[in-house]
């Protein structure tokens, strides 16, 4: 059974959930913190104030006739006047002197704590639905150890909590919903530049990659996005720019060989012909066939490097002797054009023997192109701090400097004049194999001082 997969939430959820929890945190702290401050200080300022009529009752206790005042305020209480303060006086053989009526219904004598000659703090006992706080004193007399006990009834200052508790959680709702209410506008207002950033990417479509964002226009923290998308632009642009060159010059270069063998091929059978003449048709045809085979093969390799799936398994050997094996290849073509190869220097390379001497054997073919009769090529072998290094150097035409940036793109010929001449795909394969040994490939051209190219190949370490 598969769990279906839950999308994440958007930034604006997860922004408006976090504000509202946090203003619900910070709301409930300080709506909490007071209402104790208050009610604490509500019930404190009681249980002070009882006391104080407890000690009072006491005082009056010691005066000749105090007991008889007491015992005779209690009795003359108004019928109906709401108590507040409900009193019992014992005298010290145990018998009621003086209470308030009815209070021995609410409040029995049981009720009480026992009595004690110094501070006490007061107790909560609930009666007829009333709450109460209760506490008693011994109060010592010239008569004898009087027991006084001393009830406030706080039914309103509960009633007073309990609503102030509602009001506050009412204004915490309230609270809540008008942090709700700011976070959904605040998010709203701070995520507004990244839906203008969106619709402006919208606006842009692959016939105008030229067109750019302009970091500066955004806020801070949005302008490194934009900046790296007009990079992302600008890599497009160039990939397309290249992609639209690569197809034209690839067509070209197919249409030609493609042309001469239909073109042949229509003449030769205009008519009746020899033969010798047909074998000539057939044998133009091969070498034809033989150079699309090569561009494709090329462009195959080209691609498979571009996809990472070229294979390079990389081995140590003697860069001299690969070199010179090379060379003796094309020996024969260059003696036959009076041009001399030399080779100097020596050292060991880490690389793949096969995608190495296509390398080297792709720049010595490109020398020999456009090295002039009686012409040199020089091939140095040495080591720098990055690798190994081989540099294929001509005394040819060399390459004017507005050309250099582009030699290494595929079907590019810096003089199209040559047009004829190889695939403009030598130079592209050789920049691809470097790059899969993890090396580099440089240029170096003046005009009528020849070229040399460079390839590194990164050491074994």
């Amino acid at each position: 059974m598969f769990s279906k997969r839950t999308e994440p939430r958007s930034i604006a959820t997860q922004l408006v959930l976090l504000f509202t929890l946090c203003a619900v945190l910070l709301l409930s702290c300080s709506l909490g913190l007071f209402y104790w401050i208050v009610v604490r200080h509500a019930f404190e300022e009681d249980n002070a104030v009882l006391a104080d009529k407890l000690a009072a009752i006491g005082i009056e206790l010691k005066q000749p006739d105090g007991i008889s005042a007491l015992a005779q305020e209690l009795k003359n209480r108004r019928t109906g006047e709401p108590v507040v303060y409900w009193i019992r006086i014992i005298h010290p053989d145990g018998n009621i002197i003086a209470e308030t009526p009815e209070m021995e219904r609410l409040l029995p004598f049981a009720v009480f704590p026992s009595p004690t000659n110094g501070a006490q703090s007061p107790t909560d006992y609930r009666s007829d639905g009333k709450l109460f706080s209760v506490l008693a004193r011994s109060e010592a007399t010239d008569r004898g150890p009087y027991i006084v006990q001393v009830a406030q009834d706080r039914t309103s200052d509960e009633r007073f909590r309990r609503q102030f508790r509602a009001l506050l959680a009412f204004g915490l709702g309230l609270g809540v919903i008008a942090s709700a209410l700011i976070a959904i506008t605040v998010t709203k207002r701070g995520l507004s530049p990244l839906a203008k950033m969106r619709r402006a990417f919208e606006r842009i479509q692959p016939a105008h990659l030229s067109e750019r964002i302009e970091p500066a226009r955004w806020p801070s923290e949005l302008r490194p996005l934009a900046a790296s998308f007009d990079d992302m632009l600008g890599r497009l642009e160039d990939s397309f720019t290249r992609l639209s060159q690569f197809s034209a010059d690839l067509a070209h270069e197919l249409r030609t060989p493609i042309g001469n063998m239909l073109g042949e091929a229509q003449i030769a059978l205009s008519r009746e012909r020899k033969p010798d003449e047909y074998r000539t048709v057939i044998e133009s045809s091969a070498t034809e066939c033989e150079r699309l085979s090569g561009i494709i093969d090329n462009l195959l390799f080209l691609a498979r490097a571009d996809a990472a799936e070229q294979q390079v398994t990389r081995s140590s050997f003697n860069a001299r002797a690969a070199v010179e094996k090379i060379v003796s290849f094309y020996q024969t073509l260059a003696e036959d054009r009076h041009i001399e190869i030399s080779c100097d220097g020596d050292t060991e390379i880490f690389a793949d023997p096969i995608l190495f001497n296509r390398a080297i054997g792709n720049l010595i073919d490109n020398a020999l192109r456009f090295t002039p009769e009686n012409g040199k090529i020089r091939i140095a072998i040495g080591t720098s701090e990055n690798g190994s290094e081989i540099s294929v150097s001509d005394n040819g035409p060399g390459i004017a400097p507005e050309h250099l940036s582009r030699v290494f793109d595929r079907f590019y010929r810096a003089d199209p004049s040559r047009s004829s001449v190889g695939s403009g795909l030598g130079l592209a394969l050789v920049k691809s194999i470097v790059d899969l040994h993890g090396g580099s490939a440089t240029i170096k051209s003046e005009p009528g001082d020849g070229t040399a190219v460079t390839l590194t190949f990164s050491s074994k370490a």
